[in-house]
């Protein structure tokens, strides 16, 4: 696992079943996920997989339903365990924690949000967001300003001492975000933490997790099944199909290159405009074209750009990053990006954390 990766993934297999193991074996030799199923009646959950999540990073896993991203989720903290494979957290394996140190890792280094918020209903606010501490057997007054701290950093300041069933979907699920950085756990799992909230709600909650995690650079793994929330959160996007990941890597690249017809598909009805980036098209070339007609950031949409061009394909602008010029972007090539393009040839050229060496 390289240095910097807080969760390695390697060689899952997760099969469902009363002989797991003995169906294993059939998996392994080329059985589908429907073969196992009629012919030995055991479901096969994961297959094979790999998956490097590096620290600091959003991580979203996504895919249809009952295509394994929430099973997938629920081994990292070995709420199910595996068939069959390795979970390595700050290099070590998890599979061989006794329950003394498992019960260490799910309370100091990990933290769940859930879909449905999960609060208990007979608690204020204030020691919902103080759970994850108080189990750990800290005393209230250790605790309590930090969870006074997030609540209002989430939007929730004057609302210690209201009861779950007093908030709205959107507010209890600011609780539960609150709850998940009292703990100061490096590690959140997020399980469809959106899924359950209005579209408008659920925007601003994205864009709250985006605007903490510029700060707190925790390690976090998503889970959803919306594109589009995937796209705006992800820093590596894993695309799951029926138990195996079919496509990972910076989304950016998945977009421009998708290497599956499943992907090709799920991605077909995108506005590229809206998500694609500019650092994602431009030329890095050091001689500049010609009629340079300003500067844009390397983060920009592309919808962004062609409003600032008003159309105009004959123009180029300096890329800059940070202060510093980092390339040019010219609207020919601006264009092209936008139209669908086909699965890549040679499907295994896939992002370099799919299989570990």
């Amino acid at each position: 696992m390289s240095q910097s990766a807080s969760i390695s993934i390697r060689n899952l297999y997760k099969v469902f079943g009363s002989q797991p193991l003995k169906a294993l074996e059939h998996v392994r030799a080329g059985m589908s996920k429907s073969e196992l199923m009629n012919k030995h009646r055991h479901v096969l959950g994961l297959r094979d997989i790999n998956v490097e999540m590096q620290a600091g990073e959003i991580t979203v896993i996504m895919g249809l339903s009952g295509s394994g991203k929430s099973t997938l989720i629920r081994h990292v903290n070995r709420l199910i365990e595996p068939t069959a494979g390795e979970i390595l957290v700050n290099g070590e394996n998890i599979l061989k924690f006794g329950e003394t140190r498992l019960r260490e890792l799910r309370r100091k280094q990990m933290s769940m949000v859930f879909q449905h918020f999960a609060l208990l209903p007979h608690k204020t606010v204030l020691d919902n967001a103080g759970m994850a501490r108080a189990v750990r057997g800290e005393d209230r007054s250790g605790y309590e300003q930090d969870a006074r701290d997030w609540l209002a950093r989430v939007g929730l300041d004057g609302q210690e001492a209201q009861y779950p069933h007093q908030l709205s979907g959107g507010m209890q699920q600011r609780v539960g975000i609150a709850r998940a950085l009292t703990s100061n756990a490096p590690i959140m799992l997020m399980d469809e933490a959106f899924s359950a909230l209005d579209p408008l709600i659920r925007t601003d909650m994205q864009d709250l997790l985006l605007e903490l995690q510029q700060e707190l650079h925790k390690t976090i793994v998503f889970i959803s099944h919306d594109l589009d929330e995937a796209l705006k959160l992800a820093d590596h996007l894993v695309i799951l199909k029926d138990g195996v990941v079919v496509q990972q890597g910076e989304p950016q690249e998945i977009l421009l290159a998708p290497i599956d017809p499943y992907i090709v598909d799920f991605i077909s009805d995108i506005n590229r405009a809206r998500v694609l980036r500019v650092r994602s098209v431009m030329d890095t070339a050091a001689t500049p074209p010609p009629a340079i007609a300003g500067k844009v950031d390397a983060d920009a949409t592309l919808e962004s750009v062609l409003a600032l061009s008003k159309g105009d394909t004959s123009l180029s602008y300096e890329v800059h990053r940070a202060g510093a010029q980092v390339g040019y972007l010219n609207m020919q090539k601006l264009v092209r990006a936008l139209v669908p393009t086909q699965a890549a040839q040679g499907g295994m050229r896939n992002s370099a954390r799919m299989k570990p060496e």
